[in-house]
């Protein structure tokens, strides 16, 4: 247990969120005096955030659960410029019809999770599009300029690893740190907000926002950033042999979802539970604590909270009979993640094109390479031959299982 008074601060402490923060007592104290308000941005560069954000979007939670006031701030407008924290290149630009349809994806995530409203402590949601926008380019070097130095920007891990690298940093990301720091500057001026929070990269950049609400108008804010988040093996969170873990579940299923928490690391199941659940810790304790083939009951109770919270109960529920029925009776769940296909009855559909299509292999090369190691089942026997038809004697119960290996499945369905 830490010594922290505040429920916040003991909360993100005990349950493993913190790396580094600029003054964890005073944040503590300003936790224990009132409502604090924090703030976590997200860039909208895609339709969907992946499992690699859900730590950050957990902060936001741990916010609200404590009687405090999340901002849930989109990058309108830093994603114009984008961030070179950790990136080795930069990034593609999108149009603002692009970044609008990405926030309206990004946000279905959120709202299972973060309760956005009116109250004392609803979230709100912000785009600094609304400030960043508005600024003209000499306006704002004469207000902001001053207080940068290229000095100090070259030793913030953003700028020096890429040109560590030899890698290029265009003059517009070199603007971005200035960009998130003006953010927490605006969030404090118009909603009182005194806490940033991100992942480690942030964290020259989140100095940089302190700094500035203390030389401009000479308030005291906090910064807080989470360790990155990794598996055991050292793998990156979110990053799976068949790509990223969406949140959206229309670009990763509630089944897949849960299969990724379902086949966590025996070494990472404590941590995962403390960092994705709601669960106490004393229960989590509890379930850390087993061993052999126990260990498996509290990766099911990680897959089933953590699945529960973003797509709800009853998914959660569905997902883990269809794996008992898939894997323990050697079924075909009917919430297995489908395609449907046309003809597939007719004798002109390779059973290999199947697996492409249900992205089970990522091209027929690499099928082919499942099929000669004998990875590939089609409804559970084994698939030998790369050029064998789909027929209508492979549909069993109006779908062709597929599996590659054994925790990979797929149903393919006629049209």
């Amino acid at each position: 247990m830490s010594d922290y008074k505040s429920q916040l601060v003991r909360d993100l402490v005990e349950r493993g969120y913190l790396n580094q923060a600029t003054d964890i007592e005073g944040l503590d104290q300003a936790a224990l005096d009132g409502v604090v308000t924090g703030y976590i941005g997200f860039d909208a560069t895609a339709t969907s955030l992946h499992v690699g954000s859900l730590v950050q979007i957990m902060m936001l939670r741990r916010i609200q659960q404590a009687g405090h006031k999340p901002i849930i701030l989109m990058g309108g407008g830093t994603t114009k410029i984008g961030d070179p924290s950790g990136k080795d290149k930069s990034r593609s630009m999108l149009t603002d019809e692009a970044i609008d349809a990405n926030i309206d994806g990004i946000l279905q995530a959120f709202r299972p999770l973060v309760q956005i409203g009116d109250g004392p402590t609803d979230a709100v949601l912000v785009n600094n599009d609304e400030w960043l926008s508005e600024f003209g380019y000499i306006e704002f070097l004469r207000k902001f300029g001053p207080h940068f130095t290229i000095n100090r920007m070259m030793t913030f891990d953003s700028v020096k690893l890429r040109l560590d690298r030899e890698q290029p940093l265009t003059f517009l990301e070199f603007n971005y740190m200035l960009l998130q720091a003006v953010d927490f500057l605006e969030l404090n001026r118009r909603y009182g907000c005194t806490l940033q929070l991100g992942g480690g990269d942030q964290w020259g950049n989140i100095i940089n926002g302190v700094e500035l609400c203390r030389r401009v108008d000479q308030k005291e804010v906090y910064g807080f950033t989470t360790p990155l988040i990794t598996t055991s093996s050292g793998a990156k969170m979110g990053k799976t042999a068949d790509g990223a873990v969406w949140l959206n579940a229309d670009m990763r299923s509630a089944y897949e979802y849960w299969q990724f928490w379902r086949n966590t690391e025996d070494a990472d199941v404590g941590r995962f539970l403390r960092l994705f659940t709601d669960l106490p810790l004393a229960e989590i304790a509890r379930l850390e604590a087993l061993e052999g083939a126990e260990i498996n009951d509290a990766k099911i109770r990680l897959a089933n909270e953590a699945t529960g919270l973003l797509h709800g109960a009853e998914a959660a529920s569905a997902a883990e009979a269809t794996a008992r029925q898939t894997f323990a009776q050697g079924g075909s769940g009917a919430a297995l993640p489908t395609v449907e296909f046309e003809g597939l009855d007719s004798g002109e559909v390779t059973l290999m094109s199947l697996f492409v299509a249900a992205e089970l292999a990522a091209s027929n090369g690499e099928m082919r390479r499942h099929i000669k190691a004998g990875a590939a089942k089609v409804n559970d026997q084994v698939l030998t031959d790369p050029f064998a038809m789909a027929s209508a004697d492979d549909v069993v119960d109006g779908a062709i299982k597929l599996s590659i290996g054994k925790k990979r499945h797929a149903l393919a369905k006629p049209v």
